[in-house]
């Protein structure tokens, strides 16, 4: 690692992403598409070929010393989440393959469990799809309410209405830490105080938060936060669910096979103390400890120093981008993360992500799977830029160039 929180250096950092030092379509590349999947530094890298080419063997159930030192490194790796997220104990953190997956694990839990006919389950307008459809899946099964609470103008969470649909029959709650699409930071304190209030448990989607602001699981109060590993600078297909002991304690497994049990007979299965009763199977074992990797790393840089910086990019570019005619950002909370959406009069996000595309420069375009957040501003898509603690000044400076030469070629 290249730097220390007492000292943030951008150019230091960027080396550390051997990603970032090639040329698209002939330009310096320009990565702007961080809240899809970030980019892995070098000590991520290595720290999962070093567990294929040193320690590669099967966790948990080994006696030999390949097993013991794969199994030390992964569960050294959970311990490492635990802390980066406050939770209170290491058998809290569920290692599952993403954001996703930790949803899905909760409604087929939970949700099976403990919400009925009749019973509801409130989300927000500005969820992600993995947010909305397996609510929406275990209301088709079992005929309880998905209730939507909506967003004002500027992309915040209107609070009273929220507070309005609360009630008797909610059985759980369930939002988004920042929106993917519009970078809107939710008070999940306050949500949690209200939901708490009337004995109503909380989910927090935290994919796009976890990169990119301190989070502590208990300070929040929520009882369950879902995080995905590819947007933490770690690798794809790992991710966490953290859960509150009681509820984990308290809710069947998600999938059944190996070491989720404690004995099996033809007749009878005795599952597995937490966190193993939700890991079926052979676990992602590289992508834990390349996680653990990511986040030992970014406790270098130093949270505090990212969100600075990132804060300072936010503002840089909304200033710059404001400035261009016909341009019109999507999404002007007060508190908001490093994601600008937008759309440009008269030009189809496609076409605008694709000429960047040309300049080197990579966005997402689309609806970035929240149909129903686009229906609510009235647009089918946007293009999104999204930054990270490697991104600079100079790149903001690139993606305006890059727009003018698209208002060029259309005008």
């Amino acid at each position: 690692m290249s730097t220390t929180a007492a000292a943030f250096d951008v150019q230091a950092i960027r080396r550390d992403f051997p990603i970032l030092h090639q040329t698209v379509h002939g330009h310096p590349l320009v990565y702007l598409d961080n809240a899809a999947t970030s980019q892995k530094p070098m000590v991520v890298i290595d720290a999962i070929r070093n567990y294929y080419s040193v320690d590669n063997s099967n966790i948990h159930r080994g006696v030999h010393e390949l097993s013991e030192r794969s199994t030390r490194h992964y569960e050294e790796g959970r311990i490492h989440i635990q802390r980066f997220l406050g939770a209170a104990d290491p058998r809290e953190i569920i290692f599952v393959r993403g954001t996703t997956e930790a949803i899905n694990l909760v409604a087929w839990t939970y949700g099976r469990t403990r919400i009925h006919a009749g019973d509801e389950i409130l989300i927000s307008a500005l969820e992600h799809h993995s947010n909305i459809v397996p609510w929406q899946i275990l209301c088709e099964e079992n005929g309880a309410v998905l209730k939507v609470a909506p967003v004002d103008d500027r992309g915040e969470l209107d609070m009273e209405a929220f507070a309005r649909l609360l009630n008797d029959r909610t059985r759980l709650v369930s939002v988004a830490h920042i929106s993917n699409v519009l970078g809107t930071v939710l008070p999940i304190r306050k949500i949690v105080d209200l939901a708490h209030a009337r004995g109503v448990p909380v989910l927090v989607d935290g994919a796009q938060a976890a990169p990119h602001m301190r989070v502590n699981v208990q300070e929040l109060g929520c009882d369950f936060y879902a995080v995905s590993g590819h947007k933490l600078f770690g690798p794809t297909g790992i991710g966490v669910l953290y859960g509150t002991t009681a509820l984990l304690e308290k809710i069947p497994p998600f999938m059944g096979g190996g070491d989720m049990i404690r004995s099996v007979t033809f007749e009878k299965t005795t599952y597995n103390a937490l966190p193993y009763k939700f890991e079926a199977g052979t676990p992602n074992i590289e992508g834990a400890i390349g996680l653990s990797a990511a986040i030992q790393y970014i406790n270098g840089i130093g949270m505090d120093n990212i969100v600075a910086h990132e804060h300072d990019l936010l503002l840089y570019a909304t200033e710059k981008l404001s400035r261009i005619d016909g341009l019109r950002i999507i999404g002007t909370a007060k508190e908001k993360a490093a994601v600008i959406s937008f759309v440009l009069e008269g030009i189809h996000p496609h076409d605008v992500g694709t000429i960047l595309d040309r300049q080197g420069i990579a966005v997402r375009t689309g609806h970035h799977c929240a149909q129903p957040l686009m229906d609510r501003f009235g647009v089918t898509a946007t293009t999104r830029a999204s930054f990270a603690f490697y991104n600079t000044r100079e790149e903001v400076d690139a993606l305006v160039a890059g727009i003018a030469k698209v208002k060029e070629i259309f005008a």
